[in-house]
């Protein structure tokens, strides 16, 4: 279904399943006047959570893939701010707060342990390239005497 077998990776259909949610059943709850503010924000939020998870896996090396984990795991996070922030504000009950938030939860074990697996895995350490450091050489100073007279 998806490029580079991504729908088999339980913590990318969960990180979806939680942007739909936020899409389906979160956004439509907000006023109009949340459209460019809070119902924005929590989208983008929600809807980054699996495209870093999909970015991640398609670096193919573990350290890139954990680093966009790290990612996916903060836009969770903020996403959960904003659910906050929505419930306080009384533009969702507590009902679909309690029931979105748990899904959150589950997706944030799920990315927990996708993390541990892959420092575990090391996939990608043989690739290569993936053992070089790429730096630059300082050039030395040349200093001259602009006293003297040829």
């Amino acid at each position: 279904m998806t490029v580079m077998n991504l729908d088999q990776l339980e913590v990318w259909r969960l990180a979806r399943g939680f942007a739909i949610t936020i899409y389906t059943k979160i956004v439509p709850l907000l006023p109009a006047s949340e459209k460019y503010n809070l119902a924005d924000q929590l989208k983008r939020a929600a809807s980054s959570v699996p495209a870093n998870i999909a970015e991640g896996h398609g670096r193919f090396y573990f350290q890139d893939n954990v680093r966009f984990c790290y990612i996916a795991r903060g836009s969770l996070t903020e996403a959960q701010s904003h659910l906050c922030l929505a419930k306080e504000l009384g533009f969702i009950n507590n009902e679909i707060y309690t029931s979105t938030t748990r899904e959150a939860e589950s997706v944030a074990r799920s990315i927990g342990g996708w993390i541990s697996y892959l420092k575990k895995a090391k996939t990608g350490i043989n690739e290569p390239g993936a053992n070089h450091v790429v730096h630059e050489i300082q050039a030395p100073y040349l200093i001259e005497d602009s006293t003297e007279q040829d």
